[in-house]
């Protein structure tokens, strides 16, 4: 009987356990300062470790598992703590890269607009600079959405809207220089 009481008491215990409220709500917390700090872009991994590891806390505790309940809450806390962590890495490296390659593609701008003027002021047959000046105007809008995204904080889509810039233009400085290079000299024997 003793026992059988022992064990009435324990599990009433048991159940009425607190759920771990003010550890989930600072998971929740985490996850908001997080998502402000672009983990949803730039950390996506742990970012969604930490969603999923709240929303199984919520089913422990809807479980009264609430023990369970407060490991996926400091989990997910962790995590969330860790992907702003990762954003704020990501995206500044990503800056990086993309302000240097803006950089280039600007001076690899500079150099194709000088040499497709000097080309226009040759004999070159003017089939081939107005193409190239049709390629370099593409290059130019791809440039050009690199640069509303970095005024956006979107360096994801910058680095998108410039992959393969660099090699564009220099494909079309090459065809400058290709269709301005004078004929090959005849030898006279």
């Amino acid at each position: 009987m003793v026992r059988l009481a022992w064990l009435l008491v324990a599990l009433l215990a048991a159940a009425c356990g607190d759920p771990p409220n003010t550890e989930m709500d600072q998971a929740q917390g985490a996850i908001d300062a997080a998502r402000a700090a672009g983990a949803d872009r730039y950390a996506t991994t742990e970012y969604n470790a930490a969603t999923e590891a709240l929303k199984n806390a919520n089913t422990a505790v809807s479980a009264r598992d609430y023990r369970l309940a407060l490991n996926y809450a400091l989990e997910s806390r962790e995590h969330a703590q860790n992907s702003a962590r990762e954003a704020a890495d990501t995206r500044a490296r990503l800056r990086g890269e993309i302000e240097r390659t803006m950089a280039q593609v600007a001076a690899l701008m500079a150099q194709a607009d000088t040499r497709l003027e000097a080309a226009r002021k040759t004999r070159a047959p003017r089939r081939s600079p107005d193409e190239i000046a049709a390629a370099i105007a593409a290059v130019n809008e791809d440039v050009q959405k690199a640069g509303e995204a970095i005024q956006a904080d979107d360096y994801v889509a910058a680095r998108t809207a410039v992959d393969g810039v660099k090699e564009r233009i220099e494909k079309a400085i090459a065809a400058i220089d290709e269709a301005t290079k004078p004929p090959a000299q005849r030898r006279r024997g």
